[in-house]
């Protein structure tokens, strides 16, 4: 689908066409879920992000300023809903007692959770380490399932040959940084 294309779609979607709305969503739906992923949100909660994400642009149907950049409105879109997403589930966490004294014997130590949480919390430092452009490539590139080359390509304004070369790069570095920080491949921990 051309620049020119997603722009009649959307004019058409605006207009109440059906068909136009499918092709767009067909399009870009992929997208849109795996910006929520990036953000390690559940199922559900990437579902909400993407069903708001389409509906927000609904709203705007017609509006937008620059229609030929859609996939990055709702790179974008998407982006600030799992923000909102996680503001509000951070609100909602509560200590669930009877859920811990439910713990049984062949589980994971509880320790583990803290421990995996560290290593998460590390990889975070470290990704946070990284320039802008870094840190966007690879969050989406971490989606699941994860996007074309076409459409990262299209949401990051980045030609599709230089993704991989600049990924590797980028993976570079962050191996770099989390040996600062003291996580290694081999030994002294790993993530």
């Amino acid at each position: 689908m051309s620049e020119g294309t997603v722009v009649e779609d959307l004019a058409r979607a605006a207009a109440g066409e059906q068909a136009s709305w499918d092709r767009l969503v067909e399009r870009y739906g992929g997208l849109v879920w795996s910006v929520a992923r990036s953000y390690r949100l559940g199922a559900d909660d990437a579902a909400d992000v993407s069903q708001t994400t389409w509906l927000r642009l609904v709203e705007h149907l017609g509006r937008l300023r620059e229609p030929e950049r859609l996939s990055a409105w709702l790179v974008t879109t998407a982006k600030r809903e799992c923000l909102r997403v996680i503001r509000s589930r951070s609100r909602e966490r509560t200590l669930d007692l009877a859920g811990i004294a439910r713990t049984q014997a062949d589980e994971p130590p509880p320790d583990a959770h803290v421990m995996a949480l560290e290593r998460s919390a590390t990889l975070m430092a470290a990704v946070g380490r990284l320039g802008d452009a870094c840190q966007r490539l690879l969050r989406v590139l971490m989606a699941s399932p994860p996007p074309s080359y076409e459409m990262v390509s299209e949401a990051l304004e980045m030609p599709v040959g230089s993704i991989g070369p600049t990924r590797a790069r980028c993976l570079g570095q962050l191996r770099k940084h989390l040996a600062e920080l003291g996580i290694t491949q081999a030994g002294g921990g790993s993530v």
